[in-house]
């Protein structure tokens, strides 16, 4: 029988699994490494506390998930397919490694948050009446 996510620990397991698994998709990995360019030594940390906060109560997250997301999508077009094999791959290895209450709420939350930054990337320019990269080069 698996554990539930109860530690740190067990926040970073699943946080490197998943990056692990992000990193090796064909979908995924080049949005992450050739169009974000995300620097793992510093991105990693921010994911635990970011995890350990929303599971967990941890306090420690500190940072803008959607701003980096609008700055992203400016550069390459974030389609729903994307998020989908995002939370595909995050459930595949939340349910790896765990199961029990926070396990679950893992999966559920991560759909939320995918859910919620795909909407909001996709309507913001529209109920905005702007667009963003104009704003931001002013």
């Amino acid at each position: 029988m698996k554990k539930d996510i109860e530690t740190m620990t067990d926040i970073q397991l699943l946080v490197d699994n998943f990056y692990d698994k992000v990193n090796k998709d064909e979908m995924l990995s080049p949005i992450f490494n050739e169009v974000a360019k995300v620097n793992w030594e510093k991105h990693m940390p921010i994911m635990y506390k970011f995890w350990a906060s929303t599971l967990l109560g941890e306090q420690g997250y500190v940072g803008n998930p959607m701003d980096a997301h609008f700055r992203l999508n400016e550069k390459r077009k974030l389609e729903g397919e994307n998020f989908s094999r995002w939370k595909s791959l995050f459930v595949e290895t939340v349910n790896e490694l765990f199961e029990g209450e926070i396990a679950n709420r893992a999966k559920k939350s991560a759909f939320a948050i995918a859910d919620l930054m795909f909407y909001k990337l996709q309507n913001y320019e529209q109920s905005a009446g702007v667009n963003i990269g104009e704003i931001r080069r002013q």
